[in-house]
Parts: C-alpha cells; structure tokens; sequence
C-alpha cells in the first residue's frame, strides 16, 4: 500500500490566509472532509463521544481519543488537530499527552482552561476555569515536553462560555500566548460573531487566532479572515448532518417496506470501494 505523506499543521498554516477543519469522529469523516477540500480535520471530542452515545464530559480516555485521532491521520494527507479537553488531568498528564500524541505522528493538539473533568461548551450551567497561571503552566509544559519543532499547541479559553467577557479572555489568552502556545482558540456560544470581533479587535496578533463558529454560521468565512482569524473549525455540522441523513434513511426504509426509492441517491457501492481502497489492496495480491 502507498504510504500516505502528511503536511504537519505548521505547513498548511502559512499555505493561505486561514486553515478551514472540518470536525470528524472516524477515518472515513476524515476522508470525505479532505475530499471537499478542507486543509485540516478536526477530531472532535464532541464527536468521538457521540460516536460511541456517551456525553461529551471527560468521560473517555485519552487512548480512546488518541485511537481515533490515529486512524484518521493514517488514511488522510492533511492534518489532523487533535481535540483534548482539558489534558486528561494535571501537568503530568499533559506531558503523556504530549509524548504520545506526538509519538503517534499527529502534529497538533489543543487543551482547554476548563477544570476536568469538562462539560461540553454549549450545554446550559456552569462551566469552571482553571486559574490563568495553573492553564499557562500546563502550556509551558506542553511545549517544554515536545520534541520536534513542528508539533503545534493550540491554547483554547472558554471564558467568553463562562461569561466572564472579552477582557477576561484577552487576559487568558496573553498569558497563554506568553507561554508558549502556537495559537490561541477563543470560543463563544452567542448567535452572532459580535463577541468574538470585539476580541479580534483587541488581539495584537502575538499567536494565530482559532475560531469555531457554531452558534454563529452566519460568519463567512472570507469575513472571519479579514477579521484577523488564522482558523476556523465548522466543529460538528458533519456529526449533525450524519445524525440527520441516517435517521431520515432508516425511516423511510421502514416506512416504504424496502430501499428501492432510495437507491439512485445514496452512494454506490463502487464508491464505498474507493474510499475503502479497494484497488490498491486487490493488487497485493499479485
């Protein structure tokens, strides 16, 4: 089998004005997100917990979603970002993190300021931070741990989720900066992308600036740029589209008795084949 070259973050990073990652929770996600053309994929916690009908909630290993982060890197050329909570503990663990992420070829993680364990961001409540200087230490430590120059921390605060406003997270994310994150994710759960510009108009551009604007998609992405953002993650409209077309076709095969009706619009067999690459394993066999 062709063994597949991958770009690290840190490449795609400076081929445009801004990477677009689509959220994925298996290889075949992944797949079909670069097949679109998005630079990156982004393995969702949210969606890997889905996959498997847990909450979001700090509730699988790191194994676990390093397993899946994996077997996406494997079948794709372009890089998965990793999704890791809160670092699945202390500094310590950020260290395993560290080492075995990296050791396992995915070039880029980001950890949030949540204490663990987290609740996933758009659930109603209370979410907790860490104290600034206690997230800048798991940082520092991060980088510190690294042993390759491309592998890429991405710092993520949830104080616009916690309501603690944009000075708050401006504050967070200078300090994150200072200790050595590669960029900062600022994340907000208001229905426009008013909250967030007030940041990008604050930043000074020290670290690349992350965005995922699910409660605002109305955010084109050529305004996102220009308003200073490095990244956007669309984090789980494939997880909710999947949710969506599975359920509508289960349910149509049991109300109309059969799938005949269905059939010139799903995919064709030839083509679950292609993404399975079937040709390339056919012809080890001599």
């Amino acid at each position: 089998m062709r063994r597949i070259t991958n770009r690290t973050f840190r490449d795609v990073l400076v081929e445009g004005p801004a990477v677009r990652a689509a959220g994925v929770h298996d290889a075949l996600g992944a797949m079909l997100a670069e097949q679109a053309g998005f630079a990156a994929v982004w393995a969702s916690s949210l969606g890997i917990s889905a996959a498997r009908c847990v909450p979001d909630a700090s509730l699988l290993t790191m194994t676990e979603y390093l397993q899946a982060a994996v077997h996406m890197q494997r079948r794709v050329g372009i890089p998965v970002v990793a999704d890791c909570d809160t670092g699945f503990g202390d500094t310590l663990n950020i260290a395993y993190l560290v080492h075995e992420y990296e050791a396992a070829g995915i070039s880029a993680v980001c950890i949030e300021d949540k204490q663990y364990p987290k609740m996933n961001s758009f659930v109603p409540g209370q979410h907790a931070l860490l104290d600034t200087a206690a997230f800048a230490r798991k940082i520092s430590i991060a980088k510190a741990v690294q042993t390759g120059a491309d592998f890429f921390v991405i710092a993520r605060t949830e104080a616009l989720i916690s309501g603690l406003g944009v000075d708050e997270a401006l504050h967070r994310c200078h300090a994150y900066a200072e200790a050595g994150a590669d960029a900062v994710l600022v994340h907000s759960r208001q229905r426009t992308s008013v909250e967030v510009e007030a940041f990008l108009d604050r930043w000074d551009a020290r670290a690349p600036v992350v965005v995922v604007p699910t409660t605002y998609p109305d955010w084109h992405f050529d305004d996102a740029v220009k308003a200073g953002v490095s990244m956007v993650i669309y984090a789980n409209q494939g997880l909710r589209a999947t949710i969506d077309a599975l359920r509508t076709t289960f349910g149509s095969i049991i109300a109309h008795g059969g799938s005949a009706h269905l059939e010139a619009d799903l995919a064709s067999l030839t083509e679950v084949f292609e993404l399975q690459r079937l040709r390339q394993w056919r012809e080890l066999e001599g």
